[in-house]
């Protein structure tokens, strides 16, 4: 008796979630080995001088704002231009209120990349 030693194979949806996950993985990585080499500079001094445990809360703030609204805007596009095409097929006169729906999802991410500039303006008043 001869047993199939075949590996199940994956979705293709659970293979492009488990790719995203590896990426982000090795990209977070990649930024935690690299903060303490940008971290080692020397310190100004005088009132310029920022404390570098808030300076990289900062940048990992603001990164999070940016990652996390394109994330949010992505998914929110992936819906609602799915469901705006299916309404194109059936309605072609819709096309612009369909392209309003498409742009505020898109807005989440701007609205993130604001945030992640306020962010970084702050450090340099601060």
């Amino acid at each position: 008796m001869s047993q199939s030693t075949e590996l199940p194979v994956a979705s293709p949806r659970l293979r492009l979630a488990l790719g995203a996950v590896l990426i982000f993985a090795v990209l977070g990585s990649l930024v935690l080995l690299a903060m303490p080499a940008a971290l080692a500079q020397e310190a100004l001094t005088g009132p310029a001088a920022i404390d570098p445990a808030a300076l990289s809360y900062a940048f990992m703030a603001a990164a999070l704002a940016t990652a996390a609204s394109a994330i949010g805007a992505g998914i929110a596009v992936a819906r609602v231009g799915t469901a705006a095409v299916g309404a194109l097929a059936e309605k072609p006169e819709l096309f612009g209120r369909l392209l309003i729906f498409v742009g505020l999802a898109e807005g989440i991410a701007i609205y993130g990349l604001i945030v992640s500039i306020l962010i970084l303006n702050r450090l340099g008043s601060g």
